[in-house]
């Protein structure tokens, strides 16, 4: 079960990481239709992992709002910079009882492609041990969405199929932070 929850926390970081994630500088909104985000992360158990995700503009701006008030929650620090070649981003959240410290380099067009390297340091967790890990999150658009994808459908390794807009759903199975 923790297992569980600590990949849904991880995940959601990820997310929170994409186009459309909330901030005080947004990120521009990425093409409509099918893209495909190839996840690396170094020194993983499973280094490697490709999901596809069914956007149009108004599902990225949702997304910025399904994510914004579990970030606040969870994020003590969520900023975002442009810069001359992408942006820059930096946080700091607590879940499930970790802190992550991270920051991310993000270049691309939002038209065809774009590329996501994050590196965080997590604190706390099951075995209390400081863990330091670097992703890197290549995505490219692949045409329009499937026939049967709907806007907001996540696929997932292993067929797990999932719509962003189902996320006050998952936000329910989050663990609350203690306090609130």
């Amino acid at each position: 079960m923790t297992r569980g929850l600590l990949s849904m926390g991880a995940a959601l970081c990820l997310l929170a990481t994409l186009p459309g994630a909330a901030a005080a500088l947004e990120l521009p909104v990425r093409k409509a239709g099918l893209w495909e985000m190839k996840v690396l992360r170094a020194g993983s158990p499973t280094p490697e992992m490709t999901m596809q995700q069914c956007t149009d503009e108004t599902t990225d701006k949702d997304m910025s709002t399904a994510f914004s008030p579990m970030a606040k929650e969870m994020c003590s620090k969520q900023d975002i910079q442009k810069t001359a070649t992408g942006y820059v981003t930096d946080s700091v959240c607590n879940i499930s009882g970790m802190s992550i410290k991270s920051r991310g380099e993000i270049i691309g067009d939002f038209n065809s492609a774009y590329t996501v390297k994050s590196t965080s340091h997590t604190e706390g967790g099951p075995a209390g041990v400081p863990r330091d890990n670097t992703t890197t999150i290549e995505a490219k658009w692949l045409g329009a969405c499937k026939s049967d994808q709907r806007a907001g459908d996540i696929m997932m390794p292993g067929g797990i199929k999932m719509n962003i807009k189902d996320m006050e759903k998952l936000k329910a199975m989050m663990p609350k932070q203690p306090g609130k």
